[in-house]
């Protein structure tokens, strides 16, 4: 019997897979614990039409990050800190106080976003956004005294 999976099976298939499976196993397993359902051809427009919809929905996401990177693309974040002896910095800068500083601005971005080594050193430091997988940019960040 064919089926559409509704979500992830181990060893049989990812969500939205179409699959051939005995019959006792997909009505006794899979359609029964709304794991699938079975393989028709409205079962197959619906399927279709919400990967349509998935699809459109992702990429509205795309072009909403796309504008965030226009507008934060190369921006100069500064930090101003205290330092001790021959200008060695105290504590470093984390993912989080980056992004309460890009809060500031106006752009909520997650400090999980955030990808930056140990900045503890006085100067300019590059660090990157990812907000998604197809949307990568750096920033600046300056440290000063």
């Amino acid at each position: 019997m064919k089926v559409i999976l509704l979500k992830d099976v181990k060893t049989k298939g990812k969500k939205d897979d179409i699959i051939e499976v005995s019959d006792g196993y997909a009505t006794n397993f899979l359609i029964k614990n709304g794991l699938a359902v079975q393989y028709t051809k409205r079962s197959k427009e619906v399927l279709d039409n919400e990967i349509d919809i998935r699809n459109k929905e992702e990429e509205a996401r795309v072009a909403k990050f796309n504008e965030i990177k226009q507008k934060l693309e190369n921006k100069e974040i500064s930090f101003k800190v205290k330092t001790g002896a021959q200008d060695k910095v105290f504590g470093q800068i984390s993912s989080k106080q980056i992004s309460e500083e890009l809060a500031k601005l106006g752009f909520a971005i997650d400090k999980k976003c955030i990808h930056n080594n140990t900045i503890d050193v006085l100067g300019t430091h590059n660090v990157e956004i990812e907000l998604h997988k197809r949307v990568k940019f750096n920033i600046k960040v300056v440290l000063k005294k």
